[in-house]
């Protein structure tokens, strides 16, 4: 880990942080997303704050520190919503899901991943809705909900832009759906 400069702008903080993460260096990103978190909060830009608290746990989370990844995160989601930035909230929430996944706690993720989607889809950002998606469909098989798994994952397979490899996906997955059906 280095040492983090008291006199950094959190640009520069932010910068670096993006660097550490590049270069899969997660702690130290995470470090220095937290130290910019301070930075543009003492500047008095709370929704910059929230930004880069969301980079830290998503930092925290690849470094397999799921407790600290959802402590960083936590409130972010309201800071957005506050300010009427959808997208944000949702990631925010998307971030959540990911921290709560990773300790296993299963319902509160699949409940974080869905508020996430919900909003990512008022927001039009559907590559970020696709993504949580995919990891509700995922949560949703740990639950043991298989039906719930696969109608997230053909709404994420919806979202996708035309391709033979989309193509091929649905009739995949409306093939449980004939199964289950009986024909």
């Amino acid at each position: 880990m280095t040492t983090l400069s008291s006199d950094a702008s959190p640009e520069k903080l932010a910068a670096e942080a993006k660097a550490a993460y590049a270069a899969e260096q997660y702690a130290e990103a995470a470090e220095k997303f937290a130290a910019a978190a301070e930075a543009y909060q003492q500047q008095g830009q709370p929704l910059e704050a929230a930004e880069m608290r969301n980079n830290q746990s998503v930092a925290l989370v690849q470094a397999g520190a799921f407790a600290e990844a959802l402590a960083a995160v936590e409130g972010t989601d309201r800071i957005f919503s506050e300010a009427g930035d959808l997208r944000r909230q949702g990631l925010a929430l998307g971030n959540k899901g990911a921290a709560l996944e990773g300790l296993k706690r299963w319902q509160e993720a699949a409940a974080a991943y869905q508020q996430a989607a919900e909003l990512l889809e008022k927001a039009g950002d559907k590559e970020a809705k696709v993504a949580v998606l995919q990891a509700l469909s995922a949560v949703k098989l740990r639950l043991n909900d298989p039906v719930e798994a696969l109608i997230a994952m053909q709404d994420a397979v919806d979202d996708q832009p035309r391709s033979v490899k989309k193509w091929l996906l649905k009739r995949l997955l409306k093939a449980p759906f004939r199964l289950w059906r009986g024909g």
